[in-house]
């Protein structure tokens, strides 16, 4: 006998009020907010969201630091991105997502390369000005072909007080590159999203206002088009630009991973923004539409649904020409995509899937299991602004739990109870779930896996999801507890 929506909604609601029972008053009252359950036809999510955690909750949010240097900047791969403060930041910075590019490590590329002032307790006291020049004039001499730096402030330089900004414009005019410094110290804002508005702002300033037309060889053609907010997990974004090519556009641009700055000064010349992960860079796409009149268009290549809703969206922009190629290109990859679905769907059909990530895939990934047959029975961010909530409820059925920045304690109860065939989260929650015995994803990097974007990341996406869900291990572990 299945259960209604309407009995759904009261056990998920029972079961917020059952996890909020262990808290302090004051704490539940607050925890309350982030915490609902969604009833169709609303216009939000109903949670409260960007607001400072609750002090002894722990968190799995990150800092401004991790949202502008680990996200926005880090990925530009031509750049040198030095990490301005103690080793400690820079070193779980360094590698920790898997932007993939194409270049020669320390030669002409340097995205997974540790550059730290490395403080020391005499820098705190006396000030880091000096040693930062130092650490600009010797990256100069080691990596000649870096095409600019950006400086990367950590928490005791916001503290201490050092003028990055003056630093960089002296040593930018000494050395005749493009140096921006990036005020994301790790105490700014309630999360990494702060991070991310701060990285926006810089390229704006110091790249888009300060650059001027830096290419002048470049030609524009009526077709040219940049991917903003794609990171290149697992090479995401060049399964991406399969589809844009082959239906005819010209990708001018992909920030920021396998990016470059010459991408990046181009691409106030794109006749369409391409966004991805809108909380990361909805700001610099709003930027560049109300500046430069370009219209931007947020996008989903997570599975075949949203694939091809997203390419004629996307076509609608062009003429006739694109419009047919993005129809041949949904004609092309048709039967591949089915022939992932027959296969894969028998074994996934009605497997429940809870989702707790950062950016946009607590809703972009939704589509993507439904092709395949599965249920999202809740879903929630790390550090969403209100906004990515109404975008949520496009994507999410009625009575689906809702959680904002939840707890590790939170997620334990919820899974515990609904309990789920799959949980898609991050890597601090993953070995938790695992020792529950739950099958699980890693949904920030894929899991060593990937790309999960576009035609041929459905196939891998849905391998790794049966590959999880239906191991026979989970038949032979229990849960210690």
């Amino acid at each position: 006998m299945s259960i209604t929506a309407e009995e759904t909604k009261a056990e998920n609601l029972a079961l917020i009020e059952d996890v909020l029972s262990v808290y302090p008053e004051k704490a539940a009252k607050k925890r309350a907010k982030h915490l609902n359950v969604y009833s169709e036809g609303k216009p939000d999510c109903g949670v409260k969201s960007n607001i400072k955690s609750v002090p002894g909750v722990m968190t799995i949010r990150g800092c401004a630091y991790a949202g502008s240097k680990g996200v926005v900047w880090g990925p530009i791969k031509d750049m040198a991105h030095i990490s301005h403060g103690p080793v400690g930041c820079g070193q779980y910075s360094w590698a920790t997502r898997r932007n993939y590019y194409n270049g020669t490590t320390g030669v002409d590329a340097f995205g997974t390369m540790q550059l730290t002032s490395d403080f020391q307790e005499k820098d705190i006291v006396f000030g880091g000005d000096k040693k930062l020049e130092q650490v600009i004039d010797e990256l100069e001499v080691l990596f000649p072909l870096s095409q600019g730096l950006s400086i990367q402030s950590e928490c005791p330089i916001g503290l201490i007080g050092d003028d990055i900004e003056a630093v960089a414009k002296r040593k930018g005019k000494e050395h005749g590159k493009t140096i921006v410094p990036v005020r994301c110290e790790g105490f700014r804002g309630v999360s990494q999203s702060l991070g991310h508005h701060i990285a926006n702002d810089q390229i704006r300033d110091w790249i888009f206002e300060k650059g001027g037309d830096k290419h002048p060889e470049f030609i524009a053609t009526p077709y040219d088009v940049a991917i903003l907010g794609d990171y290149n997990i697992g090479g995401d974004a060049w399964a991406s630009r399969i589809l844009l090519e082959e239906m005819g556009l010209r990708v001018i641009a992909q920030w920021s991973g396998d990016g470059t700055l010459a991408e990046i000064e181009n691409t106030p010349k794109a006749k369409l923004n391409l966004l991805h992960c809108y909380r990361s860079m909805n700001y610099i796409a709003r930027h560049m539409e109300e500046t430069n009149g370009i219209p931007w268009v947020e996008y989903n290549f997570f599975g075949p649904s949203k694939i091809e809703a997203s390419l004629r969206e996307i076509a609608s922009h062009f003429d006739d020409t694109i419009k047919a190629k993005a129809e041949a290109v949904i004609a092309k990859y048709k039967p591949l995509m089915e022939a992932v679905i027959a296969k894969y769907r028998p074994r996934l059909e009605g497997k429940k899937v809870m989702l707790y990530v950062g950016g946009l895939r607590p809703r972009h990934v939704i589509g993507a299991y439904e092709d395949l047959g599965m249920v999202v029975v809740g879903t929630g961010y790390e550090f969403a602004h209100n906004d990515d909530y109404q975008r949520t409820t496009h994507d999410i059925k009625d009575s689906t739990l809702i959680y904002d920045d939840a707890s590790a304690y939170e997620l334990e109860k919820f899974v515990a109870q609904i309990k789920p065939d799959l949980v898609g989260s991050g890597i601090k929650e993953k070995y938790v779930f695992q020792k529950m015995g739950v099958p699980f994803r890693q949904m920030h990097s894929w899991d060593y896996s990937g790309p999960y974007h576009g035609c041929d990341g459905f196939a891998i996406f849905a391998r790794d999801m049966d590959m999880a869900i239906n191991s026979p291990v989970w038949g032979l572990t229990q849960s210690p507890w």
